[in-house]
């Protein structure tokens, strides 16, 4: 499962769980209904200040929305970074799993670091 997908369905079960719309999630979030249910069936993806509001009215930490229930399942970054060297992808793969429990603003900043290095 791509880490795009790990996000759509982690969206959907939070914003399900809590008992929201995804009407209700726009209006929070002030954007339209359209978009939440483009970001949800994968065909547009969220800026990291949406993502901060939608995990702000399911009260979550960001970076949630990332991690899969199964704590066994690799992440791909081919989705993400399709032209990174597979030796970078590994690279930023382990540091994924060793960093999920960063705040988002740290997390991105250290992947850049990594990208940058190259």
């Amino acid at each position: 499962m791509t880490l795009k997908q790990v996000f759509i369905r982690n969206l959907k079960e939070f914003r399900k769980k809590e008992g929201f719309s995804q009407m209700e999630m726009a209006e929070y979030c002030d954007t339209a209904p359209t978009y939440i249910a483009q970001i949800e069936t994968g065909r547009r993806f969220p800026s990291m200040e949406l993502i901060e509001k939608m995990a702000d009215m399911l009260k979550i930490e960001p970076h949630i929305f990332f991690k899969s229930q199964n704590s066994e399942s690799s992440i791909e970054t081919e989705s993400l970074f399709p032209r990174l060297p597979n030796s970078m992808k590994k690279q930023i793969n382990a540091h994924i799993k060793t960093q999920i429990n960063l705040s988002t603003s740290e997390f991105l900043k250290e992947i850049n670091e990594i990208i940058n290095k190259y």
